[in-house]
């Protein structure tokens, strides 16, 4: 069985083995990068959080533990289904595509950990940044956590194997038409799987002119989770703050 579609996301991040080849994520930096972020936007103590791309809810549940109202979105049925385990007064989660209207308004709107580029076309993020720009209070902020594709790129290495969950993941690396791709292949019960990631290798430029298109203004562009200065070729991620 070859499981490649052209909205790779819609069927990739609805699968038990993205979850199974990304577990080593740092919980700890997650968790460090959710109280800086909130400490440096100074959120009020009952503020109202949007995280859009939320995935199974890992910085949503962070968020809900430090006494936020949170909203999760996701494109996936299976993770907000695993998500909802999570539930309570102060925490919720929808199925919803990004690029789409969302209704009510929020304090801040969060999109983490390069869950923003997967789109075919520029048309698409740029309504993402508008569906954003129109969920926040007049008051509120937005970030952006995308990877630096300039360091990303300068490191990318070609071919790896990953064994996890008895499944050894052959991993290839690569840039194509303007993106940054990984091929996942792997077999399970004999059945052999064929992924392929594509997400666009937008720069900190390539950000700022979509911003101007859909009428937000940056305020602010740190380089980790620490929240350092941005640096543009050494900058392990590209978090932006707007509104």
């Amino acid at each position: 069985m070859n499981k490649e579609t052209l909205n790779w996301y819609k069927e990739w991040f609805d699968t038990d083995f993205y979850h199974i080849l990304y577990r080593e994520r740092n919980l700890n930096e997650a968790a460090l990068f959710m109280k800086n972020l909130t400490t440096y936007l100074n959120l009020p103590d009952n503020a109202s959080v949007l995280d859009v791309g939320c995935g199974r809810g890992r910085h949503s549940v962070m968020l809900g533990e430090m006494g936020y109202t949170v909203r999760g979105i996701d494109l996936s049925e299976s993770n907000i289904e695993h998500a909802k385990q999570f539930t309570s007064s102060r925490l919720r989660f929808d199925v919803h595509d990004m690029s789409e209207p969302y209704g009510d308004h929020y304090d801040a709107i969060f999109n983490l950990f390069t869950s923003f580029g997967y789109f075919d076309n520029d048309h698409d993020h740029i309504k993402t940044l508008r569906m954003m720009k129109d969920a926040l209070k007049d008051n509120g902020f937005g970030v952006i956590d995308f990877m630096n594709v300039t360091e990303v790129s300068s490191h990318l290495i070609p071919a790896s194997k990953i064994a996890f969950g008895g499944i050894n993941f052959h991993i290839e690396r690569y840039e194509e038409d303007g993106h940054i791709c990984k091929d996942i292949r792997f077999e399970h019960d004999q059945t052999p799987y064929h992924f392929t990631e594509r997400v666009k290798a937008y720069s900190l430029q390539d950000f700022e002119q979509m911003f101007e298109e859909a009428g937000i203004f940056l305020l602010d562009v740190f380089g980790d989770y620490k929240l350092n200065k941005y640096h543009p070729t050494r900058s392990e991620r590209l978090v932006m703050i707007f509104k």
